[in-house]
């Protein structure tokens, strides 16, 4: 799966970092850029795909400003998925949210049409990934709304631990992550390979 982040001292605790590429079977997820505005405004944009994201302000411009903001920020990856031959975009997700041996993800959407591994390999490149950095378990929240996600989380192994107005609360914990990852490694028989530089 890659290299040790954590060489050095045992009790650091982990942190999100950027990787240039995770390369998995048949995805990539790469570091997205100001290159990406256009592709990432025109999925946040769609009346369809985003119905369960936070809005975004109509303007390309601002879809840029975000970018380059964040090639700034140390707290956060934010990823395009892409087809790990060709790198056509294919949709995103991002990594945030460090809390103790925890990360957080969301952000994450898929172009329509696609074929269904493209969401199991992606969701398993993001848990790997997580795992590489350092961290144990996963928490994330899903519009209720959103069945078909939280439908798709609850059968990977996530325990529903909350609920507010409008969002459920999840937790992936270690075991279960443990447990799903080999549930699911067909769908990624090799594991990751993450380029950093």
């Amino acid at each position: 799966m890659g290299g040790s982040v954590n060489a050095g001292s045992i009790s650091a605790l982990p942190l999100i970092r950027k990787a240039r590429r995770i390369q998995g079977r048949t995805l990539a997820l790469l570091d997205a850029g100001q290159q990406d505005a256009a592709f990432i405004h025109g999925l946040r944009t769609d009346p369809v795909r985003a119905r369960f994201l936070s809005a975004v302000p109509p303007e390309l411009e601002a879809q840029t400003a975000w970018l380059r903001r964040y090639a700034d920020d140390a707290t956060q990856a934010y990823f395009v998925i892409a087809d790990a031959v060709s790198d056509e975009r294919l949709g995103t997700v991002r990594l945030y949210g460090a809390r103790g041996e925890a990360f957080s993800w969301g952000s994450w959407l898929l172009k329509a049409g696609l074929p269904a591994h493209c969401a199991i390999e992606s969701a398993l490149m993001t848990y790997h990934y997580g795992l590489w950095l350092g961290f144990r378990s996963a928490y994330f929240e899903v519009l209720h709304d959103n069945v078909s996600v939280w439908r798709f989380h609850e059968n990977f192994g996530a325990t529903r631990v909350g609920a507010d107005d409008r969002h459920f609360q999840y937790v992936l914990g270690a075991d279960a992550l443990t447990r799903a990852l080999h549930r699911y490694r067909r769908y990624l028989p090799q594991g990751i390979r993450v380029t950093t530089d």
